[in-house]
């Protein structure tokens, strides 16, 4: 028996870990097997920092923030131990504006705060103000503002209007 629901017949990876082979749209969001979807970002690929931040800015600037997410995923995963707090504070931010995007205010408010404090208390850690020439205050205000604004309005965001400059230009 070949049923998807019942778990038995399941997508693999290589390894043989279950992965949703589906296609997705921009936003990250399982499209019907056989629909045209966006190229998905490689899992496990490991960047330098400086490559990790340009390739998460073209995919915020494209309206992808859940592509860029898995880039920073990735360096969370792969990078040293004390930058690990770094990037998943930038994971949880570009998931933050990805739920705000898909209409999941509440849930995009919360991410998006949630990434601001740890890009915050980071910075405070480790004294790195632009860390990979990461404008740290100028992103953690874009995030608490856009937070406000995605809980008044309750409605989506355009992601790619709506994506920050890593970089404060």
């Amino acid at each position: 028996m070949s049923d998807m629901s019942s778990g038995l017949d399941r997508d693999r990876d290589e390894e043989g870990r279950a992965r949703n082979a589906r296609p997705r749209d921009g936003l990250g969001r399982p499209l019907p097997y056989g629909a045209e979807g966006v190229a998905r970002q490689p899992e496990g690929v490991v960047r330098t920092p400086a490559e990790t931040v340009a390739q998460a800015q073209a995919l915020l600037d494209a309206g992808r923030p859940f592509h860029a997410h898995e880039v920073f995923e990735d360096a969370w995963k792969s990078g040293l131990d004390g930058e690990r707090g770094l990037w998943r504070a930038l994971a949880q931010l570009a998931v933050g504006l990805t739920h705000a995007a898909r209409g999941n205010t509440s849930g995009g408010a919360r991410l998006l705060r949630r990434g601001a404090t740890g890009v915050t208390t980071w910075t405070e850690t480790t004294g790195r103000q632009r860390p990979y020439g990461i404008d740290a205050v100028r992103l953690t205000t874009w995030a608490t503002d856009l937070a406000a604004e995605v809980e008044q309005a309750d409605t989506p965001v355009d992601a790619a209007r709506r994506a920050p400059s890593l970089h404060g230009d």
